[in-house]
């Protein structure tokens, strides 16, 4: 996306190598930028904007914790805890969306 590598000159993150080619930065998944001398020209893109919403089909649960987990532990493992129903994982990955 275009608007990731709208990064302000003094937040560029190096990203390449000296002399890396346009088609080598943009392959590694940077952007590419040559216009301002002593600046990286091959820098990090800005996060994408996401969203991590807890999936609300019990369905649709990816396990990320184990039997017994407790809130606490499966809050500190950056995942969602509901303990209900039964049958499905209580501690489950976010869903992420792309804003």
């Amino acid at each position: 996306a275009r608007c990731q590598c709208k990064v302000p000159l003094r937040e560029r993150r190096n990203c390449g190598y000296p002399g890396i080619s346009a088609m080598e930065c943009r392959n590694a998944g940077c952007c590419f930028n040559d216009l301002v001398p002593g600046m990286p020209w091959c820098f990090a893109p800005k996060p994408k904007k996401v969203k991590k919403t807890c999936p609300y089909d019990p369905r649709a649960r990816r396990n990320c914790g184990f039997p017994g987990i407790t809130p606490q532990q499966c809050t500190r493992r950056g995942c969602c805890f509901r303990a209900h129903p039964a049958g499905v994982p209580w501690c489950f990955y976010h869903r992420v969306e792309e804003g």
